[in-house]
């Protein structure tokens, strides 16, 4: 037989264990043949006893490579130039992917023929061929990692009185028709692979980092942990009108919290990549993979429309009551900022999409109701804004200028000014000089 090895022909001059895999990699891609006793050259050689190489290979295909390979094999003793050989005919499976029993479902053990070799397959890779192959959404997809723990899902689920275990798990699908755990459960899990990467900035752009963390863990342990660290982040500016305190945070805490489930339950789990916060003086951005669903505009969320990527998790998350009716988020976010001069912005590119919220106490001041007419005004009185500061003193031990100046949401000159009438009163005394003093509490007073 003079030939050439190609994609769908292997030579082999005696059996090997390898020939596993070659096995593995014609069931994975267009099916092949492999002969036992012909060199790579095409060489026949033959071989002494094709009885006992056709048990070795049979037993070693049935014992070592999952799913069941043996439907689409046939293994049979042929003669080529008065020799004997063994013949391997190899169909593609309906099972995709097909591994290594001892690898898993991981590159080292999966295989697909590449030219005439065989080949290890991408994470990225074998995600694709089961969804290919079982006609399924990524979620419902056989997860890579089949030894997971659930110290997160169930502590979440029993703060909400629901129950946990196999039966709610396979009503949440978490676990498959083939009772093997799903994508969905990965997500969930402790050993989720995915991650959330915070960083703040300094200023309005990336030149300065003043912290970043990436948090791994169940989605819901994600959830919590992130929401965490950006509320520590989401200041709260005090200002007055006549004897009434305005209380207003950076950033309102339901348009955070949507932000941010957003980000989660709608990013595309096939992509590796992380999903992307980025908080800097003046906003907050949220960046998930995968962009819109195709077929869905953004005119049509707009609209309220929606059509989850991820419908499974969304409804684990509806049912612990994370999130109220599927298509409600970005409005919500919307109205929240119906009376700031700065709105929230969505924007989408291939394989992204981003929302990003303006910091409300950078973007303008609030608006009072004065005679019946709604006018932006400078509201914080003089005898307030020495309480505010007084009250910071017994606090903090010292303010400076520049912290008077944020405390009050004034220019430099009217901090100055009320600090030094503070100063006048006893109420306050200097340390320091220039640009290193601070104010303290004056303890003859």
């Amino acid at each position: 037989m003079k030939s050439y090895e190609n994609i769908d022909i292997e030579f082999k001059e005696i059996y090997v264990d390898d020939i596993k895999k070659e096995v593995i990699a014609f069931a994975n891609t267009f099916g092949g043949t492999i002969y036992i006793g012909i060199r790579k050259d095409g060489t026949v050689v033959g071989i002494d006893d094709p009885d006992y190489v056709m048990l070795q290979v049979a037993n070693a295909l049935r014992d070592n490579i999952r799913p069941d390979i043996m439907p689409f094999v046939q293994i049979k003793t042929i003669e080529e130039e008065q020799k004997p050989i063994i013949e391997i005919s190899v169909q593609t499976g309906t099972g995709r992917p097909y591994y290594l029993q001892s690898k898993g479902l991981k590159p080292a053990g999966v295989y697909v023929r590449r030219g005439s070799a065989s080949q290890p397959l991408s994470d990225e890779g074998i995600r694709e061929m089961i969804v290919q192959t079982s006609g399924k959404s990524f979620e419902r997809g056989r997860s890579l990692v089949q030894e997971l723990t659930f110290s997160s899902f169930e502590h979440e689920m029993k703060e909400r009185n629901l129950e946990t275990g196999l039966s709610q798990m396979r009503t949440l699908r978490m676990i498959g028709e083939d009772g093997l755990y799903t994508n969905l459960a990965l997500l969930l899990s402790d050993q989720c692979e995915h991650t959330i990467k915070v960083a703040v900035f300094q200023g309005t752009d990336k030149a300065v980092f003043r912290d970043r963390k990436e948090f791994s863990g169940s989605l819901l342990q994600q959830l919590e942990e992130v929401y965490q660290l950006i509320d520590l982040y989401n200041k709260t500016k005090a200002t007055f009108s006549g004897l009434n305190r305005i209380d207003t945070r950076d950033y309102p805490e339901e348009a955070v919290r949507e932000a941010l489930l957003n980000c989660i339950v709608h990013r595309d789990y096939s992509f590796s990549g992380s999903s992307l916060i980025h908080i800097y003086d003046d906003r907050i951005e949220f960046v998930s993979l995968g962009g819109l669903v195709p077929g869905l505009s953004m005119e049509a969320i707009f609209m309220g429309v929606s059509q989850s990527r991820n419908p499974d998790l969304a409804a684990v998350f509806y049912r612990m009551r994370l999130i109220e009716s599927y298509g409600t988020g970005i409005g919500k976010i919307q109205r929240l900022y119906d009376d700031m001069k700065e709105k929230p912005k969505f924007e989408t590119a291939p394989g992204a999409f981003r929302v990003i919220l303006p910091n409300q106490n950078e973007a303008g001041v609030l608006t009072v109701q004065v005679e019946n007419k709604a006018e932006p005004r400078e509201i914080l009185l003089p005898s307030t804004c020495e309480q505010i500061l007084l009250e910071y003193v017994r606090d903090r031990g010292y303010v400076t200028r520049k912290s008077a100046e944020e405390l009050l949401g004034s220019k430099s000159t009217k901090a100055f000014r009320i600090l030094k009438q503070l100063v006048e009163q006893g109420q306050l005394k200097v340390e320091g000089r220039g640009k290193n003093s601070r104010y303290v509490a004056n303890k003859e007073v």
